[in-house]
């Protein structure tokens, strides 16, 4: 799966940006690889605390789970 990083230059000289798909992603970096990156490590973390949390208000419920592939 790709995602789409949205970019624009903050009032500080530093880049801003945010994940299309993932609008919670948000990040900041000097040059658009750095940023990239940064956006990178906010989305994993996005997904993370995602599944942590959905992982809590499961955990006493008897349930089926099954991987999801998005091609």
């Amino acid at each position: 799966m790709k995602f789409t990083a949205i970019i624009e230059k903050g009032e500080n000289g530093w880049l801003v940006g945010q994940v299309e798909e993932i609008p919670a992603a948000l990040a900041q970096g000097k040059t658009i690889e750095e940023l990239k990156d940064n956006l990178l490590d906010a989305l994993k973390l996005v997904l993370e605390v995602n599944k942590e949390l959905t992982e809590k208000e499961y955990a006493n419920k008897t349930t089926v789970v099954e991987d999801l592939e998005l091609s």
